[in-house]
């Protein structure tokens, strides 16, 4: 039996393993003011994980979330600081006061810097 990945069967299992991009996680609800979350698995993960997740977590698993608003980024953290050495935060959007993502001359989101 061939075992061989070809290119295309790794980008299948890639995403199924990976989730969504960011471009992908910020959606445009028809009639909103706001974005809203097309795929929340993150936010859900983040902010209320299962048992097993947690267990991962306590066992040295890190969670890469990509996308989030530095809001949502700041709530996990104020609401959850025992499990910060299990979040890793990258592509975060910076938002205005009332939470709306800044946007940028060319029409894409304004993303923190971290200096990495």
């Amino acid at each position: 039996m061939n075992r061989t990945m070809y290119p295309l069967q790794c980008l299948l299992l890639m995403a199924l393993l990976g989730g969504v991009p960011a471009s992908a996680v910020l959606a445009e609800a028809p009639g909103a003011a706001v974005p809203v979350y097309a795929d929340n698995w993150q936010l859900r993960r983040l902010m209320r994980p299962t048992e097993s997740e947690l267990l991962r977590e306590v066992l040295g698993e890190v969670v890469i979330y990509d996308g989030l608003t530095d809001q949502q980024v700041e709530s996990a953290m104020s609401l959850h600081p025992h499990r910060i050495r299990s979040m890793m935060f990258v592509g975060t959007i910076i938002t205005d006061d009332d939470g709306v993502p800044q946007m940028d001359d060319a029409g894409m989101f304004v993303l923190q810097d971290e200096g990495c």
